[in-house]
C-alpha cells in the first residue's frame, strides 16, 4: 500500500503542534490507542524535527509526516528525522518538485483553480484545501471536483467532531486533517487520556461513514 492509499484508508490525519519533544512519544502513543496511526507533525516549533525523529524511533507503528513544511531546507529536516510525507499550507513548485523527484508523498495546499492546475502539471493527484472553513468549505470543493474529475482533497482548518462526518461522506474528499484531537493545551497538560478518546470518536465516525 503506498503511502497516499493508507491516508484515505485512515481518513483522518491529526495535525499536532509538540512544543516539548518529549511529549511526541506519548501524544502518538495516545492517537495509537484510539485507533488511529498516522499523524503530521508540524514544523510551527523548533521541537518539530527532534518530535518526528521520536516518534519514527520509537512508535514504528505510527505513520508520521511533516506538516506546514514551507522550503526545502525544513524538508530535508523533516525526511532526515524519518518523516514520511510532506504537507505544506501552498504550493511551492520548487518544493513540491524535490518531493517528487524523490518519491516523496507531498500535499501542498491548493484552493484555487490555477493552483489546482498547477498540482495537475506535477503530477499530483492529492491536495490540500486549507484553511477549509475560510474558502468555502464542502461547497468549494464541490465545485472545484467538477472540472478537476479525480481530484482529492485533504480539508484542514475548521475540520472538528462535530463536521468531520459531512466532510469524510463527500466523495471527493481523500481524508481530513485537524488539531482538534490534539489540542496544544491537553498535550501540555498531558491529558493523552483525552486525546486518545478524542482519537476513538473521529477513528469510529470515519470507520461508521465508510464501512
Amino acid at each position: 500500500m503506498d503511502m497516499m492509499q493508507k491516508l484515505g484508508n485512515t481518513g483522518i490525519i491529526p495535525v499536532v503542534v509538540i512544543d516539548h519533544a518529549e511529549d511526541a512519544v506519548p501524544t502518538a502513543q495516545a492517537l495509537l490507542s484510539g485507533g488511529i496511526d498516522v499523524m503530521e507533525i508540524t514544523f510551527r516549533t523548533p521541537a518539530a524535527r527532534e518530535a518526528i525523529q521520536s516518534v519514527s524511533a520509537n512508535v514504528p507503528e505510527m505513520t508520521v509526516g511533516a506538516g506546514t513544511v514551507l522550503n526545502i531546507a525544513q524538508c530535508e529536516a523533516a525526511l532526515a528525522a524519518g518523516a514520511r510525507f510532506i504537507v505544506s499550507p501552498g504550493l511551492d513548485e520548487e518544493l513540491t518538485e524535490f518531493c517528487t523527484k524523490r518519491s516523496v508523498p507531498v500535499i501542498p495546499g491548493c484552493v484555487t483553480p490555477s493552483e489546482i492546475m498547477k498540482a495537475l502539471s506535477l503530477g499530483l493527484r492529492v491536495v490540500k484545501f486549507f484553511p477549509a472553513n475560510v474558502y468555502g468549505g464542502l461547497s468549494a470543493m464541490k465545485a472545484l471536483s467538477g472540472p478537476f474529475t479525480g481530484l482529492r482533497f485533504i480539508p484542514t482548518g475548521g475540520v472538528n467532531a462535530g463536521n468531520l462526518r459531512d466532510y469524510i461522506a463527500a466523495p471527493y474528499i481523500h481524508a481530513a486533517g485537524g488539531s482538534w484531537m490534539c489540542k496544544q493545551k491537553d498535550i501540555a497538560e498531558h491529558r493523552f487520556d483525552q486525546i486518545a478518546a478524542l482519537a476513538k470518536e473521529a477513528a469510529t465516525i470515519v470507520r461508521e461513514v465508510r464501512q
